[in-house]
């Protein structure tokens, strides 16, 4: 069973990750679901760009497991939990911005990253983002401008999301920028990567932890 580009893990992982997050959520559950999705149905659309020329290269992943749901997931999970918590305490919802600005974000962070790795591997050849040195399509932390262009495409995706739910172009702007930072931090958690210290996954997180920090940071600016 396969949905997406998920395996049988994933997917169940992924259907119990966002009936989760829809009981968590309350108010914000159908929001929270629905950005979910999208990221859901564009990454598979994008992972699939360019098949071929990925397969050839050695770098088409054709299923992700259930770690990849919670890496990307896990903090948009702890945001939800935290929601249901700060309703719990208060009646008056006066978390729902915040909380539903740093959601958004770290989707949007790790859509900017998955664009950024699926588009920018059909670009030329990467350098290494920390030393800008010429490296192999695939290369953990490496960067192309094609990815650079197509992370913030990615970002700005989820971005329309917080502007349909507020009306507001400076929501949208800062839900733009930190997903696009956000993927800029999963890009130097890469790096490390490539040095044996920490994998795919705990990037991911660091990506989607960024981006929710810097959202909320410039929120309160």
């Amino acid at each position: 069973m396969r949905a997406f580009t998920l395996d049988e893990k994933g997917v169940i992982a992924a259907l119990l990750l966002g009936v989760a997050i829809l009981i968590f959520g309350g108010v914000l559950g159908p929001y929270f679901l629905l950005t979910l999705l999208l990221f859901l149905i564009v990454s598979a659309v994008v992972t699939d760009l360019g098949k071929g020329k990925k397969e050839l290269i050695g770098v088409y992943e054709k299923a992700r497991g259930w770690k990849n749901v919670l890496a990307n997931g896990g903090v948009p999970l702890a945001l939800a939990i935290l929601f249901a918590a700060a309703s719990q305490l208060s009646k008056q919802y006066t978390l729902i911005l915040p909380i539903a600005i740093a959601y958004t974000a770290s989707i949007s962070a790790v859509m900017a990253d998955k664009f950024a790795s699926e588009v920018g591997v059909l670009d030329g050849v990467p350098v290494m983002l920390l030393t800008l040195r010429k490296v192999s399509k695939g290369t953990s932390g490496a960067v192309t401008w094609l990815g650079t262009i197509a992370s913030a495409l990615g970002s700005a995706i989820i971005a329309l999301c917080i502007f349909l739910l507020y009306n507001s172009l400076f929501y949208f702007a800062i839900i733009l920028v930190s997903g696009f930072v956000g993927s800029v931090v999963d890009t130097v958690f890469g790096y490390f990567e490539e040095q044996h210290i920490g994998n795919k996954y705990t990037s991911n997180l660091a990506c989607a932890v960024a981006g929710a920090l810097l959202a909320v940071l410039l929120l309160l600016l």
